[in-house]
């Protein structure tokens, strides 16, 4: 084996370390824009509520 053999060998080692380091964090940043689209979804439902709905007035 070479000494680059052993460099590529050596970056793959880090490299994976790293990756699983990551991914047992878990998923936060997919949990964040789940959250941000459903705040989002909410945002928009209560201002087509109170910004179209209520002042139309009760159907007769």
């Amino acid at each position: 084996m070479s000494t680059a053999d052993t460099d590529d060998e050596t970056a793959w080692a880090d490299e994976d370390r790293r990756v699983d380091e990551i991914v047992a964090q878990g998923p936060r940043g997919a949990f964040a824009v789940a959250g941000a689209a459903t705040a989002i979804v909410v945002a928009l439902y209560f201002i087509f509520y109170f910004v179209v709905y209520l002042p139309r007035g009760a159907v007769q």
